[in-house]
């Protein structure tokens, strides 16, 4: 029906005759001529209908915004004055000689020219896809799955498909859970993540293994996540974490350089602990150049138990943000960004302005500088190296309460006052504590399949929460957008981590028999990681929301507006699976 895509059509076709096939996207009516913007995947072609052409100018008068057409024509220049360099096709148009019109469209129930509501736009979202932007977005994360393909397989690995109805896996989040027709009162899950099943592969001999998969978790939805969503799976054999962060290290540089020719250089490592003192999260956005830094020393002998309560507390923290410029907010501001700090569980925020520091405690200003001695006073500066016009920003609390706080006030900061560059940039985060302490007992912080870094099974028995798991994440501009660690592949230690997380020997042989089992007949020493892929073109694009690169996503309520997903169960389908629904 073509012999032409309308992006194709360019300089090298003038004088040929071609036919084209799209939608309307603009219809200009200039009296004499009609000039259409015709569009397809590709890009824009005009094209021009001469009233010298009576019948078929009469059919072009027809034409309304996104009808499909099928045109041919003789592809000539743009008249001098009307070359639009901003379209690839632009130095050219086509003037029809024959048009068919395909379908109309009724009136659209979104136009593509005004903000409409993301509910909307989901709801016709074979609409919304028709917009150049979402069209580019989704063609571009194909390019990144497909360009992902060919990197893997130059580095030899192999395409394995895992199964997608299989048995709960413990990532931390709800199932999905698929109820077994054949087997009344039993259920399969949705995987959250491929994990047991890529580690039986390196068990099972196949050393280098990836897969684009499907990934399902049912949990409180965030603009970077969806109830399913996309990943990138790799699993190695006889490879070090090292060498798993080198290898995909490099998958990441080759794909920005191939997608957005940006060369993204060394990715630097930090550990956990230096992310978390420095930046106050295990994913900073080394963008911000705002740090934290901890004056507890200073502050644990001044009258001031807000301060020095949480400086003598083992596990306590107080930590300063340094603001340059800060010193022109106003009482409001500040006590927004008191509140702001609340949300995290923040009591207050103390602040201290340095109008002028040659003039000592004299030239600063704060509600809680008479309880800072001279002295405490001019080493504080000196620490954060404080300058004329800054705003000294001050967390005291538990020191999980003071991390999160102060992190998510550093990055509203950078915003706020545009500190936050324009670069890429990447890094490594490592070292990651093994487990979590709460009051109900040690949860694994990644997986209960990390290994942990240079203990034996007694030493973490024996010593839990200062273990380090073998874990890593890529982050890149604040954002997560992989994660992996050494796998456990010894059965006694898999035994270990499995009492120190409260999983008795009759839950774990429930869960997890057909691991443990695998564990016990030669088992190699096996690494993996995880990207997300949607995260990852998300940031690409400069989109917002991982939404945008999802052809068909739900809403943040777990919804599809355009098919009405989930709907209401068939009364005899749930008699045959032998469900019952509960008021």
């Amino acid at each position: 029906m073509r012999s032409h895509y309308c992006g194709q059509v360019t300089e090298q076709e003038l004088g040929n005759s071609v036919t084209v096939a799209g939608w309307v996207h603009k219809r200009r009516d200039l009296g004499g001529l009609i000039f259409v913007d015709m569009r397809d995947r590709t890009g824009l072609l005009q094209v021009v209908f001469d009233p010298d052409f009576a019948d078929m100018f009469a059919e072009a008068n027809k034409l309304r915004q996104e009808f499909c057409v099928q045109i041919t024509g003789e592809v000539r220049a743009r008249p001098d004055g009307q070359v639009n360099a901003r379209m690839t096709t632009g130095k050219v148009e086509l003037l029809a000689k024959e048009i068919t019109i395909l379908n109309r469209a009724a009136p659209l129930p979104i136009d593509y020219n005004q903000q409409v509501s993301e509910e909307q736009r989901l709801r016709y979202r074979y609409l919304d896809l028709r917009r150049p932007d979402m069209n580019e977005k989704i063609q571009f994360r194909a390019r990144v799955a497909s360009a992902v393909r060919r990197f893997m397989d130059s580095q030899g690995f192999l395409d394995i498909e895992t199964p997608m109805l299989t048995r709960a896996t413990p990532e931390g989040a709800r199932d999905y859970l698929v109820p077994s027709r054949t087997h009344k009162g039993k259920f399969f899950a949705l995987p959250q993540s491929p994990q047991l099943f890529k580690q039986l592969l390196m068990m099972s001999g196949f050393d280098r293994y990836y897969q684009i998969v499907k990934c399902f978790r049912d949990e409180d939805l965030r603009a970077d996540r969806q109830p399913e969503f996309t990943q990138i799976d790799i699993e190695t054999t006889f490879m070090s974490a090292a060498q798993v962060r080198e290898l995909t290290e490099s998958m990441v540089r080759s794909l920005f350089l191939e997608m957005l020719e940006v060369d993204l250089g060394d990715f630097p490592v930090m550990a956990y602990s230096e992310a978390m003192r420095r930046f106050g999260s295990d994913k900073p956005d080394l963008r911000n150049p705002l740090e934290l830094v901890d004056v507890a020393d200073l502050v644990k002998d001044i009258d001031f138990k807000v301060f020095s309560g949480p400086a003598n507390d083992p596990k306590g923290r107080v930590a300063v943000i340094k603001v340059p410029g800060g010193a022109s907010l106003s009482r409001k501001q500040i006590d927004e960004y008191t509140a702001f700090v609340g949300i995290y569980g923040a009591k207050g925020l103390a602040w201290m302005k340095v109008n002028d520091r040659a003039a000592g405690v004299d030239g600063l200003q704060s509600p809680v500088l008479k309880f800072f001695p001279d002295a405490v006073v001019t080493e504080l500066l000196e620490r954060v190296d404080a300058h004329d016009g800054d705003i000294l920003l001050f967390g005291a609390d538990k020191a999980t309460v003071v991390s999160e706080a102060l992190g998510a006030l550093r990055l509203k900061l950078g915003q706020d006052f545009d500190l936050v560059s324009s670069e890429w940039k990447p890094l490594w985060v490592v070292d990651f504590p093994m487990f979590e302490e709460t009051d109900e007992g040690f949860f694994a912080l990644h997986h209960p399949f990390t290994a942990p870094i240079g203990v034996s099974a007694d030493e973490l028995r024996a010593n839990p929460g200062a273990a380090l798991s073998n874990a890593y994440d890529m982050v890149l501009n604040g954002v997560e957008v992989g994660g992996g660690s050494v796998r456990i592949h010894d059965n006694a230690m898999q035994q270990v981590v499995f009492g120190i997380l409260g999983i008795d020997e009759a839950e774990a042989q429930e869960k997890f028999g057909f691991l443990l089992e695998a564990l016990k007949y030669g088992a190699p020493p096996h690494a993996g990681l995880a990207f997300g892929l949607d995260r990852l073109v998300m940031l690409m694009v400069g989109a917002s929301s991982i939404r945008d690169v999802i052809a068909f996503p739900k809403t943040t309520t777990a919804q599809c507006p355009l098919t009405d997903a989930p709907g209401v169960a068939n009364p005899a389908a749930l008699d045959e699976l032998g469900i019952q629904i509960k008021p």
